[in-house]
């Protein structure tokens, strides 16, 4: 049996008593018929298991301590946003900062997008647990604030740099 917990550090062994910071590192160490507790917590990662079990009697289990709430999100929090006019601000991240996986060069592929107008991304920008919607152009972002806030993500070799808007807002 592995522990996770938010005060633990992935270089522990996942005891009780020295349990993982992360679920991942449950998961990287975790062989089919082992049972994963995850304790109390906000778990801000992407869980991608490297395996699962092999039978019914033989899975990987991840389960909450009973009565207590976990939560994971895919989401991290950003406060490097620099302004670069009212209500307009950018903030600049090293691809490496998404791992193997970068939302924000991703496009959202199915039928139910091809009505939208333009591609989005499988990445977005939340504020206050409400999500913005992409707009098609940075130059729609720097415009004048409409009805609903947007952001733009432009990815290149090296970085991600998202530009977004936020009214009355100090990210």
């Amino acid at each position: 049996e592995y522990h996770v917990s938010p005060g633990g550090l992935d270089s522990n062994k996942g005891s009780k008593s020295k349990p993982f910071k992360t679920i991942s590192a449950a998961a990287t160490v975790a062989q089919p018929g082992d049972l994963i507790t995850v304790h109390e917590g906000t778990y801000r990662e992407r869980v991608n298991p490297p395996r699962g079990g092999i039978s019914d009697d033989k899975r990987i289990v991840y389960q909450a301590v009973p009565g207590e709430k976990v939560v994971i999100k895919g989401s991290e929090i950003i406060k490097q946003w620099e302004k670069i006019q009212e209500g307009v601000w950018k903030v600049t991240l090293p691809n490496s900062f998404f791992g193997d996986f970068n939302p924000y060069n991703d496009i959202i592929q199915g039928e139910w997008q091809d009505d939208k107008g333009y591609p989005r991304n499988t990445g977005t920008i939340y504020v206050n647990g409400t999500w913005m919607d992409e707009a098609e152009t940075v130059e729609q972002v720097v415009a004048p604030i409409g009805k609903l806030p947007l952001w733009k993500a432009e990815v290149d070799e090296k970085n991600t740099t998202i530009c977004a808007q936020f009214k009355g807002i100090d990210p």
